[in-house]
């Protein structure tokens, strides 16, 4: 990780330099690709003040810490950064899991994975059908037209609309 350090009213030394490389490298034990780092050391009346930024792939983690003197700062700072990764971290594996936890059968056939998702059909209107996939959080959703008692899909469009899904004979 490359780690880019700023300092304003004050002197860096290597044995600052060296401990905020320190502080902020424990960052990747929670994220392998951290892009890169900042640090912004500073002095305002007689506060030391250490800021630190963290940027990985589509997320940026940042921290502020005051305390009276530099390195408990750079401590508070750090210890913030960690907090916040490692919640980001625990939010991740959270999200992974739910995903893997549903009724799911991984069927092989011919080299192919499939993911056979088993879903009892009931009948309902399509407005129903809508809450009750927003409901469980899924991306579509199976159901009988409760008019048609036929099958259809209903499904979140890239768009944020919805879409139907319906079976209809191939025309010869």
């Amino acid at each position: 990780m490359e780690i880019q350090l700023t300092a304003k009213h004050l002197k860096v030394t290597p044995p600052i330099r060296d401990y905020v490389s320190h502080k902020m490298e424990k960052a990747q034990k929670y994220f392998d690709h951290i892009v890169w780092g900042q640090a912004f050391l500073f002095i305002e009346k007689r506060a030391h003040n250490a800021e630190m930024v963290i940027h990985a792939p589509g997320q940026t983690f940042r921290a502020l810490a005051t305390a009276a003197d530099l390195y408990s700062a750079i401590d508070i700072a750090s210890d913030k950064i960690d907090a916040q990764l490692k919640k980001h971290k625990e939010r991740l594996k959270a999200r992974y899991k739910v995903r893997q936890e549903g009724p799911r059968e991984e069927e092989a056939l011919e080299g192919l994975r499939l993911s056979v998702a088993r879903q009892p059909v009931n009948p309902m209107t399509p407005e129903e059908a809508v809450r009750e996939m927003e409901l469980l959080g899924q991306s579509f959703r199976l159901f009988q037209d409760r008019d048609s008692h036929q099958i259809h899909v209903v499904y979140r469009r890239s768009d944020d609309s919805y879409g139907i899904l319906q079976p209809v004979k191939k025309g010869r």
